[in-house]
């Protein structure tokens, strides 16, 4: 069987981003050590997500940028591990940081560079530069070629994120976060696989971290076998809230063949229909109108 191993890092940060590198890198090696194809970062690990009840041009001044020492350590490790590694940080860039992801394959290659699109603007978040596009790209790993894309934390929120991924190729969606997993937010993991038919693997911060529980998850997207009377749990990993390296074994070629015959995804879409989803001027009193375009 094609049994891809994502590992997810479900690890505390430390006071600097020295310490978080040396942290991370030793944590990838553990994860390789047990067998991952894939390792998985919490959200913005360069500065462990510390930006809450601090002055902004303090953390700001912590940005580190995609081509830094910090970044270039974990493509290094990832070609020296032979492990895809999925790294994250608060990204220099110009005018004011991005909250981003970069993701390098076994052999130490950016494959993909993500910033949050759906940046918390209610928030400390509105001092961030958010994303603009949504991207997917293919991953080689020991277990063949998979496509890749990303969403961020809040992101999760918006069905149109996982939907767009979808529609680009994605199988497997990868999500740093850094808040509360309760169940709420899980289920919109959990409907975000089942409603796209596509694998969601999302690293969260462990209990330790304030305003974090732990809780990383792994859904599958495969609602239905044959051999079954029934729907089946997507959720193939569940972690508690404690500090911890937690993989997950997606059953590829199960994906693919329910990806081939199911009638979700893109197979009964009516996109013409949709055409409020883009309409900027939405007259509705209990939508916000401080959003970005």
């Amino acid at each position: 069987m094609d049994l891809l191993k994502i590992a997810l890092l479900q690890i505390a940060p430390c006071k600097t981003q020295k310490e978080n590198l040396e942290k991370g890198m030793g944590y990838c090696i553990k994860a390789k050590e047990r067998g991952a194809d894939i390792a998985l970062f919490p959200e913005m690990w360069s500065n462990g997500y510390n930006i809450y009840n601090r002055p902004v041009s303090e953390w700001k001044a912590e940005a580190v940028s995609a081509d830094s020492d910090f970044v270039h350590a974990f493509s290094g490790l990832a070609k020296s591990l032979q492990m895809a590694i999925c790294i994250t940080l608060l990204e220099k860039y110009e005018g004011a940081p991005r909250n981003s992801l970069i993701l390098f394959d076994r052999f130490g290659e950016q494959k993909l560079i993500y910033a949050k699109v759906h940046t918390c603007d209610f928030d400390v978040e509105r001092n961030l530069t958010p994303g603009e596009d949504f991207y997917v790209t293919t991953l080689d790993t020991a277990c063949g070629e998979i496509k890749v894309g990303a969403m961020i934390c809040y992101d999760r929120e918006f069905p149109e994120s996982a939907r767009i991924l979808m529609l680009k190729g994605a199988e497997l969606i990868l999500v740093p976060n850094a808040c509360p997993m309760e169940i709420n937010r899980l289920s919109q993991l959990r409907a975000r696989a089942f409603e796209n038919m596509t694998a969601i693997a999302t690293c969260n911060y462990p209990e330790s971290v304030p305003d974090c529980n732990g809780g990383s998850s792994v859904f599958d997207g495969v609602a239905y076998l044959p051999e079954l009377d029934h729907s089946r749990d997507t959720c193939i990993l569940q972690a508690d809230a404690k500090e911890g390296i937690h993989i997950a074994q997606l059953d590829l070629a199960q994906l693919r063949q329910y990806r081939k015959s199911e009638v979700h995804g893109n197979s009964y879409r009516h996109p013409k229909k949709y055409e409020l989803l883009i309409e900027t001027n939405i007259d509705a009193p209990f939508i916000r109108d401080n959003y970005r375009a």
